[in-house]
Formats: C-alpha cells, structure tokens, sequence
C-alpha cells in the first residue's frame, strides 16, 4: 500500500481527493468552504510542499478543528520507495510505487552545486523509439498530477537527507523520465503550475524543462499558455527517413511540421529551444549529418545537447560512438556555428542515464 498521510484511514468522507490535486485556488475554496481565514491555505501549502510534512496532525499551527476536517475530506497518497540507488558519480536512481501497484523511476542529478529532479509523466511510454528502455515497456497509464508531485516532494525530502550542507532540496526539474510529457499534458501542466506557484513549491521561471519527442499539439499548447517552462527537443536525426526509424512519432509529426510547430513557439515565446541528439555509432553520428541538422535548424538559434548512446538491454546493435566519431562531428557543428555541449555522463552504472529507465514488472 502507499504511504499515506493527511486522513485517517476509516474516518474519511467518501470519495475523498487526493491533497496534492489540489491548486492554491483550490486550498483557498477548501478554507472558505470550511469557514478558515484565507491565510489557512498559505500555512496547509507551506506545511505540504516547503516543510514535507505530509501528516496533517503534525502541522503545529493549525487548530485541531481545522486538522479534523482535512483529515476528513483528503487525503495524501504518496508513492513507496521500492528501491534506492546511487551512482558513483552521485546521481541516484528511484523506483516507485504507485497505489495501483504500477511502478516508475525517477532520478537525482547533482551537478556544479545544483540538484536537478528527473521526473516520470507516464508509466512506460506509447513512442517505442527504439533505442530507449521506456519504450521498449509499452505504455500502461498516464500518472495523475497527485503522483507527479508525489514524486518529486518524496524525491526532494530525500535529498535534503542526502545532501545536508549541500543545498536547501531540488533546484531543478526535467521531464525527463519515463514517458512523453505531452502525452499527458493535462497532469504535467497542472503539476508545473503547483511546482511554480509562489504560494507552494515556488520554483523559479525557467527553472522546469519538458522535454518531448516532437509531440506537435504539446508544443503548440505550451507556447498558448505560456508557461515560463523551457522546452528541449529529443530530434536524434536530421531527416525523415532516418528519424522514422529510430523515432516511430516522426511518422505522425513529420520533421518539417514540427519545424513549422517551433518556429511558432519561439516567435510566440522567444524562448531558445534546445535539441537532443543521441549519437549511435554508425547511425546517426556522420559529420555529413551536422550539416543536415544545420540546415533544418535554420533561423531557431538551437543549442545542442550531444549525448553519447547509453547501452540498453536487448538493443545490443546499437553502440555509443566512438571518441573519433564524436570529435569529427563536434568539428563540423562548431564549424556550422551552432551551439552544442557533449552532455556529462551521469548514472550509467545505476541504468540511470538517458534512454535507460524502464521497469519490467509493471501490469498492463
């Protein structure tokens, strides 16, 4: 069973919501409705997603009245920790499970003095690319909003143990994890709103990035809501041909719509996108393929991040590219003028690197 905190079990209203659904709006309609000062939704979010305190008994200010009555009308569904790992490098790996029993991963970075969270949108993932772990799952469910959080507030009171002296908790989040974020664009929005309201977790401008495979109406959407969010792209090959066959959402989202789709996203946002680009030995890692990507980038001011293939179980054709391989078509990118970093490897010994997250006992 997952850990629970806010109601008692037994003593709770039939058909109870789950706390972390819930907006700051929502907190203030909860108070008035209970007959609370306004400034009650300002102590319940702070106890929840500043101070983790998941247990509504143990939030000291609040009258016990009022902890009756959240006790009562919610609940707090919080994922089980089933496994904990650490990288020699730092990072950690997380698995969870949810109150169906479906299980994620999700990931701790540390890097430079930052801690970047690493979140999961979806049990398992529907693109099947087929370099990727997730996508060789399958796809079982989205995950609500609630457990998006859930995630995270687990994932930053743990590391506040870990990294006492070292930082206040989380600094950063990617979606980047297991599933394709605008497939589930309700949820992840809705926990992005919650992970940013200065009244709750209060995460800075520009400090989320949702990384997608090319989901057209996702890009579209974020850039008509305008959330202060920064976007990366996984593209992992500069023509349709080739991105078809590693990335099966190309057949859907052809190259030059999803063009057509950023261009509308920066003139609505003027916000740089950055683009991944996985470099798989033979496969996409010509030099002559830098020039394609240049090419097609034209005019969107790209930063690219390069990353060196992480190996999968059961894709063994696939290889990392070679030192020589990587240099030569780093040459050709800087001799294009494009901006572009070699990513830090980070977790591949934990299976904890990009491409690598998958769990093999989830129920469809």
């Amino acid at each position: 069973m997952a850990e629970t905190g806010l109601s008692n079990q037994g003593e709770q209203e039939f058909g109870a919501c789950e706390a972390l659904s819930l907006s700051y709006e929502d907190w203030q309609e909860k108070v008035r409705a209970w007959n609370e000062p306004r400034f009650r939704a300002d102590q319940i979010t702070r106890w929840i997603y500043v101070q983790k305190v998941f247990d509504c008994h143990e939030m000291s200010n609040l009258s016990k009245g009022l902890r009756e009555k959240i006790s009562y009308e919610l609940l707090m569904t919080l994922p089980i920790l089933i496994q904990e790992q650490k990288s020699k490098d730092g990072t950690f790996k997380y698995l969870w499970q949810m109150a169906d029993g479906q299980r994620v991963e999700s990931v701790i970075l540390n890097h430079g003095g930052y801690t970047t969270a690493c979140l999961s949108s979806q049990v398992g993932c529907p693109l099947a690319c087929s370099f990727c772990a997730t996508g060789g799952m399958g796809f079982v469910r989205n995950l609500t909003s609630a457990e998006i959080l859930g995630q995270f507030l687990m994932m930053e009171r743990r590391a506040v143990e870990l990294l006492t002296g070292k930082g206040n908790g989380i600094n950063n989040v990617v979606f980047m994890g297991m599933g394709e974020p605008f497939l589930n664009m309700d949820d992840v929005f809705a926990s992005i709103r919650t992970l940013q309201h200065p009244k709750m977790r209060a995460l800075g401008a520009r400090h989320i990035t949702i990384s997608t495979s090319g989901v057209i109406p996702g890009i579209l959407a974020l850039a008509d809501f305008e959330l202060p969010v920064r976007l990366s792209v996984s593209l992992h090959a500069p023509n349709d041909v080739l991105r078809s066959k590693l990335m099966p959402v190309n057949k859907t989202y052809s190259l030059s719509s999803l063009i057509e789709a950023l261009r509308h996203y920066k003139e609505k946002t003027k916000e740089r996108v950055t683009f991944e680009y996985v470099l798989i030995e033979g496969v996409n890692d010509d030099p002559q393929l830098a020039y394609e990507m240049a090419a097609l980038l034209d005019g969107l001011e790209p930063y690219v991040n390069l990353i060196r293939y992480n190996p999968v179980p059961g894709k063994e054709a696939y290889k990392r590219s070679s030192e020589t391989r990587v240099k030569a078509f780093c040459a050709a990118l800087k001799e294009l003028r494009i901006e572009f970093e070699v990513r830090q490897e980070k977790g591949t010994d934990i299976m904890a690197a990009c491409g690598q997250l998958a769990v093999s006992a989830n129920r469809k």
